[in-house]
């Protein structure tokens, strides 16, 4: 009976789904709406100095990992002829052709393991979801069938597809589009899982996960599609690639580590700019980047050195990527530790509508600045 739902409401549901999209409405968390008309009307590409939206970064990869293997092809709702529900498929189809770029039907279990016998069958799809909320209709499709086939296969059957589109809370789409998928999918063998903040981590991770063998989660966030970065003259480069399970130091510090991923990254290094102002605490903040594999070297390089850690994350404290994190300090980082470790996380709520309550169920650069102060009695 749902399925036949779904079929027979197909249309209202895709035009119910594309008038609520935030992306396409103005806000000052995402950018200002100027920004978001010039990428709409003009194709801009990676040139010496300049600073690319998280969006645009995204889209170049694509392009170029299209480019450069006939085997990658992308599919999912909306992704051609409409340029994509947040943009980021924006020109592809008229470059590449139907062919390599597909659009789907409302239905994510159809089209994910159709995109999973794609890439058994040996090519690499892409497969976009417009929220990894609605994701949770291919689990089955993307946890039994792509990420243990290789496994009980013996190792002779490699699956090469990566599943992207925006993960974790965007503003006012309440409890079924806001959560954040991190830990349920970096509990998974046989998954690579990643969460890019920045415009070269939006790259360099998404051109890793499509030239890895292995299944690859990419967790976007809805509201740094718009966000721009610079970009280094390494990351302009075709076939510049970030390596999958490896940690960023984004600020050196000696008081505390901040392990975070995804928009808190930003919110982290914000927090750690108030944090030296008023305090003078000078806190280390490292970007995750990939959540499975985890880098602990690095983490456990820097709380040897300050000796002090606190995890920030927007995803619910039970079972989450913070309290992951957590239990490896007290496995490889007891010793190091001058205070207890410490967690910053999302609510343990269903995400609210109520734009008041739904600021209240997120981390942000205040709480992450108290919890630092309390952590260092200062």
């Amino acid at each position: 009976m749902a399925s036949a739902t779904r079929t027979l409401f197909g249309k209202f549901a895709l035009a119910s789904r594309t008038s609520a999209i935030p992306a396409l409405r103005a806000s000052p968390v995402r950018g200002a709406a100027a920004t978001f008309r010039l990428a709409e009307q003009r194709r801009r590409y990676a040139t010496e100095g300049h600073s690319m939206t998280v969006r645009e970064a995204l889209n170049t990869a694509l392009a170029e990992e299209l480019e450069q293997n006939e085997k990658v092809f992308i599919m999912g709702e909306e992704v051609a002829q409409y340029n994509g529900a947040y943009k980021v498929t924006k020109g592809l189809l008229d470059r590449f052709g139907e062919k390599r770029v597909i659009d789907t039907p409302i239905t994510e279990h159809g089209f994910a393991g159709m995109g999973v016998g794609a890439a058994l069958a040996g090519l690499n799809p892409v497969v976009e979801f417009m929220t990894w909320n609605f994701a949770m209709q291919a689990i089955d499709q993307i946890i039994n069938s792509g990420a243990k086939t290789h496994y009980m296969s013996g190792g002779i059957q490699p699956c090469n597809i990566t599943f992207r589109g925006p993960n974790g809370f965007a503003a006012g789409v309440a409890a079924q589009h806001s959560q954040d998928y991190s830990a349920w999918y970096g509990s998974i063998p046989g998954l690579k899982v990643v969460a890019p903040w920045s415009a070269e981590d939006a790259k360099g991770l998404l051109k890793a996960a499509i030239r890895d063998p292995n299944p690859v989660i990419v967790l976007e966030n809805e509201l740094l599609y718009g966000q721009s970065f610079p970009m280094s003259a390494e990351a302009m480069k075709d076939d510049f690639v970030i390596p999958i399970g490896k940690a960023k130091v984004e600020r050196v510090g000696k008081d505390v580590t901040i392990v975070t991923l995804s928009r808190c990254v930003g919110q982290s290094l914000t927090a750690a700019q108030i944090l030296k102002e008023k305090y003078g605490v000078e806190a280390e903040v490292i970007n995750l980047r990939s959540v499975k594999p985890l880098d602990v070297n690095t983490i456990v390089r820097s709380v040897k050195k300050t000796n002090n850690l606190v995890a920030v994350e927007s995803g619910f404290p039970s079972y989450g990527v913070g309290s992951e994190i957590l239990a490896l300090a007290m496995e490889y980082m007891f010793d190091y530790l001058d205070t207890p470790a410490q967690r910053i996380t999302g609510a343990e709520i269903p995400t609210p509508y109520a734009i008041g309550l739904e600021a209240m169920s997120f981390p942000d650069e205040d709480l992450i600045v108290q919890k630092v102060k309390q952590l260092l009695r200062v």
